[in-house]
């Protein structure tokens, strides 16, 4: 085992500028398309962040990486955060001191460059974060095992879950499995819809552009559509990568609720990551206080853990407690706005709240 009193050198790199990048992180535990080069790709084209990924190698091997992207806004200052827009994202080490090298190489790093603070979505295995205090906020997660296969999958669902898919079939509701560029235009419809729903601004097209270009064209996710006589009504956009597939996007057209296409969205999913070969299904972040979206994503037989987000501040050498901040004021504000004045909102606000 590696340890941090080997002091092996850490090296900060740009995936997206250092050769088979994504060759070199596929041997690492846990790893995610997040940690990947196209990934970073996104980030970067869409909002301009800065790559800054700290590695450790032993010659030609790499044995640790801290994924961070620099985010310098005139708003809302500068600072690193691994990763901007993922539900969960964090280093990998072959130790836990090396782990913690890491971490303190990029505390070293932000303090030359003015950064306000590091911010770990994810955190375990640092035990400098978890010795200074309480985490700053948690999430639920949920995580479905594809290895028994489908029918035992399809027989583990809650009852619930199960007759939405059958209402949804019988219904007439038919889904299409795509990853050409006119279905995340369709997405993005409905997308601006829901956000609209919960009183949220959606993100930028350019950003989901990006996501067409640099995963779903490179084979590395896909949009799954539910329509109801020619009407597009849900949708989701998949991603994977080796043995995992994460369900990032979904979005559905109020007004068919009652057909439970969201339901077979999800099932349709589930069948094309496991012919992709992927062992589980990450179906994202869940607020502590949605209990309605827990209760839904717990029954797909999911194994529900806990996500601990760490806000560093480096100034103060302190962990910053934050809020929860999906239910607010805000929520009635962009609620009421037309989804044209949400989009422009949108497209300028979230390059500064990363």
């Amino acid at each position: 085992m590696i340890t941090v009193t080997e002091s092996l050198a850490v090296q900060p790199v740009n995936p997206l500028q250092y050769p088979n990048w994504d060759t070199r992180i596929s041997s690492s535990r846990g790893h995610s398309i997040f940690q990947s080069s196209a990934w970073a790709a996104v980030l970067q084209n869409t909002y301009g962040f800065k790559p800054v990924y700290f590695t450790v190698f032993r010659g030609k091997e790499l044995q640790g990486f801290l994924p961070t992207m620099e985010v310098s806004s005139w708003l809302t200052g500068k600072r690193g955060v691994c990763l901007p827009f993922t539900d969960y994202c964090q280093g990998a080490a072959s130790s836990e001191g090396l782990l913690q090298q890491l971490f303190q190489e990029a505390l070293r790093y932000g303090r030359s460059k003015n950064w306000k603070y590091l911010e770990i979505r994810g955190g375990r295995g640092i035990p400098e974060l978890h010795d200074s205090g309480p985490r700053s906020i948690g999430f639920f997660g949920h995580r479905l095992s594809l290895v028994p296969g489908l029918e035992k999958i399809f027989g583990d669902l809650e009852g619930r879950a199960r007759n939405a898919i059958r209402k949804a079939e019988k219904s007439g509701v038919l889904t299409e499995t795509s990853q050409t560029f006119n279905a995340v235009r369709e997405y993005y419809s409905l997308h601006c819809k829901t956000r609209k729903k919960h009183g949220l601004p959606p993100q930028s097209f350019k950003f989901f552009s990006n996501i067409h270009r640099h995963i779903i064209s490179q084979d590395l996710g896909t949009v799954v559509s539910a329509k109801f006589k020619g009407r597009i009504i849900a949708s989701g956009i998949y991603f994977s990568n080796g043995d995992e597939a994460i369900h990032k996007f979904g979005a559905s057209d109020l007004a068919f609720q009652d057909l439970r296409a969201n339901n077979l969205v999800m099932w349709e999913a589930i069948k094309w990551c496991a012919a992709k070969g992927c062992k589980v299904l990450e179906l994202g972040r869940t607020s502590l206080t949605n209990e309605g979206l827990r209760r839904y994503k717990l029954g797909w037989g999911t194994e529900e853990y806990v996500i601990d987000y760490f806000r560093y501040d480096l100034a103060n050498k302190r962990l910053i407690s934050l809020k929860d901040e999906a239910y607010g004021w805000h929520n009635r504000v962009f609620g009421a706005l037309p989804i044209w004045v949400t989009r422009l909102i949108g497209a300028a606000i979230y390059r500064h709240v990363a």
